[in-house]
């Protein structure tokens, strides 16, 4: 008889009480299966408290949601059967909660958080990767080293926000979220004419189109890399300049405030959110996903630096760095986010409002991406790719 295990119970607030208070209930669950990952994401009619557990015999993983009820529609019991996890079930635990319990098949490692407007809890799971001694594991990835990859074939360009969500706005009025769509745009025309590469673009209008649905368009299209193209701003109206960021770990309190913003939560919840998924997030130095983004993140840097400051002045180089970015979790393809100048400081607000510097930067970024390209190793997988398996 398998000997059962208990972890420790973990709880969640996400939300202040006040907050979680007022019943919410589950109004839709979905799930999409991809190489190295499955995401489930379960919508809700508000913020909510939830506790988490993972136990044995047999092996689940089970999150109960406090003040909360399911939609009679609301199908409870879905099968996946991807090699990770078996199926979903959920059920009116108790009067005032909802338990949803994800049946495990494989799983190694997961990670789980919220996004807001509309209200979501994301559960990211992973299969088994390589060990502390750094041997692969049996699901990880094979690194042939020393081939040139002139290989990649679709890229993925996101421009950040869009629609009800303007993102960062410049004092003279400037939105974030139409900067970045013409950059965005303007990048892959660069690179398509470039390389030939396939374009895809999160949004080519100005639409809102929620954080997780567009890492999960970069993986149900196999994608080689992922873009996300934001505008940085800063309550210190002199604050100015350039980074570009991978995911990871942070204690850097700029980091964090960037990233909060870009999330659109609080200081505090981005702490204890980041604090949840640390695992997920060292883990990624073991499957190759981080050392590759890092990579590309310091190429884009540089090119966009040296490029646009051979036509203006004080461009502020502030590097590479990294955060916990909702837009970049669960990327199966190296994936970076440029935050290309400050539109709250009165001088880059209106360069960026110029084609001409939009172009520039449009045109540095597909730099970085060339240099990066010409870099690249082959990376083969050790088992089939499989397509997504359905949405529900």
């Amino acid at each position: 008889m398998k000997k059962a295990f208990i972890l420790p119970l973990f709880i969640f607030l996400l939300v202040s009480t006040s907050e979680a208070s007022k019943q919410t209930s589950v109004q839709r669950l979905r799930f999409s299966s991809y190489k190295n990952q499955t995401r489930i994401v379960i919508n809700l009619s508000g913020p909510i408290a939830f506790t988490q557990q993972r136990i044995s015999g047999p092996d689940r993983l089970f999150f109960d949601i406090e003040n909360c009820s399911l939609s009679r529609e609301i199908k409870t019991s879905i099968p996946i059967m991807d090699g990770l996890l078996k199926k979903v079930r959920m059920s009116q635990y108790k009067k005032n909660m909802v338990r949803v319990v994800l049946d495990i098949d494989k799983m190694g490692k997961y990670s789980v958080f919220m996004l807001e407007d509309p209200d979501r809890l994301v559960i990211d799971v992973y299969p088994y990767i390589a060990d502390e001694s750094g041997k692969q594991a049996k699901e990880g990835p094979k690194l042939l080293p020393g081939k040139n990859m002139n290989r990649i074939e679709t890229i993925v360009i996101d421009a950040g926000h869009g629609g009800k969500d303007p993102g960062a706005i410049g004092p003279g009025g400037l939105q974030e979220k139409d900067i970045t769509l013409y950059v965005g745009k303007k990048l892959g025309e660069i690179l398509e004419k470039r390389h030939g590469v396939k374009i895809v673009y999160t949004r080519d209008k100005d639409i809102f189109v929620p954080l997780n649905d567009r890492t999960e368009t970069a993986n149900s299209l196999k994608a080689d890399l992922f873009v996300s193209i934001h505008v940085n701003a800063s309550e210190q109206r002199k604050a100015r300049g350039i980074e570009t960021y991978f995911l990871n770990w942070t204690n850097d309190k700029e980091a964090l405030k960037v990233a909060a913003r870009e999330n659109k939560i609080s200081i505090n919840k981005m702490e204890k959110i980041q604090d949840g998924l640390q695992t997920i997030l060292q883990d990624l130095a073991r499957n190759n996903k981080r050392e590759e983004s890092m990579r590309l993140a310091h190429n884009v840097q540089s090119a966009m630096v040296n490029t646009l400051r051979n036509d203006y002045s004080k461009i502020e180089d502030l590097g590479v760095k990294y955060a916990l970015f909702y837009v970049l979790v669960g990327a199966e393809m190296p994936s970076i986010l440029a935050e290309i100048s400050f539109i709250s400081n009165h001088e880059e607000e209106k360069r960026l409002a110029a084609d001409s510097y939009r172009n520039k930067v449009a045109e540095a970024i597909a730099k970085g991406i060339d240099a990066y390209i010409s870099q690249s190793t082959l990376v083969v997988d050790s088992f089939q790719t499989s397509s997504p398996r359905g949405e529900i």
